[in-house]
């Protein structure tokens, strides 16, 4: 297989990029948007994904751009401090950690691409063939040897491969929904968190943020019913869904009005019995998306991507990546569950409880004890796979 395409140039899409042409393929990616897309939320890439970064040679640009957040302080309804976490609690960043925007490690995978993959922007596949033959809604139909769905959770080629989307989605209880807006409380690399029973709403800003924060919200909530491209019904059920809260949440609400980046989608995962079929393979989060909950979907989109590239080139093929990456795909989609636990609190008592613990946690004599009961489940499943030298 020498030609293929990739649908998707986020980080599971431009990875396979870097990996592919480095194994001697000719690719193109196909992405709806107009470019590369901007902004998002902070991700963490961990153990076997900086492995994969450090291979790829972009390690110190990578950590230049780290988000160097130092602390999360929760607020009560009246604004005043009740708690406070150092980086090493809040998400389980101690040792092989580095969190970075989303944006900002999909520009560095772009640029490190661009001169030797083709990018066709503003475009999308629309159909497949059994013999390669792809349908664009804008371009000619061309002839690949290998498929990639690197679309994301939504998978529009997955969808055309597989079958509806509804076969493959596990909700996990929740929803979550993220955008810009301007910084309400002068933050530095510090998250601020207003919880109750059922939800949160987090603001946050990074070291290269300039006035600018990201709004988290993540709630309790059965499947809901609408279109994922309708922005404006999105935000009315986030506006429900929020709706009594007290702190910043009313500014913020006002302020997500005015978003146009906001991120809105169920918190669940993508589970397959196989990523494969005929000419097509997945990729990311169209294959095995583990939810924002796992922390670790960017790590599984860089490992994915090396270990899709490396087999193909092996002559292994797709059902060669699959037995290397399916462990390390199930050791990571099972932290979502125990994650959702500490992010989203089911009642005041356990609220309650939860900011105790936080408050206790520094001046108790086995803190390092507390800190591996967070962080090593993480850190475990992150390095839950061997990588092999595909590359002399």
């Amino acid at each position: 297989m020498a030609n293929i395409l990739i649908s998707g140039a986020s980080i599971a899409g431009t990875s396979a990029a870097y990996w592919l042409r480095r194994h001697g393929f000719t690719v193109t990616v196909v992405e709806r948007a107009p470019a590369v897309r901007a902004g998002g939320y902070k991700v963490d890439l961990r153990g076997a994904a900086l492995r994969v970064i450090e291979r790829m040679g972009i390690m110190d640009a990578v950590r230049a751009r780290a988000t160097d957040m130092r602390v999360a302080t929760h607020y009560d309804a009246d604004g005043e401090k009740v708690a406070t976490m150092d980086a090493d609690l809040f998400g389980g960043r101690s040792g092989d950690d580095v969190e970075i925007m989303r944006g900002d490690l999909n520009e560095l995978l772009y640029e490190l691409t661009r001169d030797e993959v083709e990018y066709v922007f503003d475009d999308s596949v629309t159909a497949i063939a059994e013999d390669g033959t792809v349908a664009f809604e804008r371009s000619g139909p061309r002839v690949f040897d290998l498929v990639i769905g690197a679309d994301g959770a939504h998978s529009n080629v997955r969808r055309l491969a597989f079958g509806p989307e509804e076969g493959f989605v596990r909700h996990l209880g929740h929803y979550i929904s993220i955008c810009s807006v301007p910084d309400p409380l002068g933050l530095d690399r510090e998250e601020a968190v207003h919880a109750a029973p059922g939800r949160t709403a987090n603001v946050y800003s990074t070291r290269q943020d300039d006035g600018v924060a990201r709004a988290m919200f993540i709630w309790s909530s059965p499947p809901l019913a609408y279109d994922h491209r309708d922005v404006e019904r999105q935000k009315e059920l986030l506006g429900a869904a929020m709706s009594g809260m007290r702190w910043e949440v009313p500014r913020l609400l006002d302020a997500v009005r005015e978003a146009d980046d906001l991120y809105f989608d169920a918190v669940c995962q993508i589970r397959m019995d196989r990523w494969s079929k005929g000419r097509v393979v997945l990729l990311g989060d169209a294959a095995y998306c583990a939810s924002p909950a796992s922390g670790q979907g960017t790590s599984l989109a860089v490992v994915g991507a090396y270990v899709l590239a490396g087999e193909l080139a092996a002559g292994r093929g797709p059902e060669g990546y699959e037995r290397e990456l399916r462990d390390f795909v199930t050791a990571n989609q099972a932290l979502a569950d125990a994650n959702l636990k500490g992010m989203v609190i089911p009642s005041r008592f356990a609220l309650w409880f939860q900011l105790a613990m936080i408050r206790l946690i520094p001046r108790l004599p086995g803190r390092d004890r507390m800190v591996e009961r967070v962080a090593g489940p993480i850190r475990r499943a992150a390095n839950a796979i061997a990588l092999k030298d595909y590359v002399e």
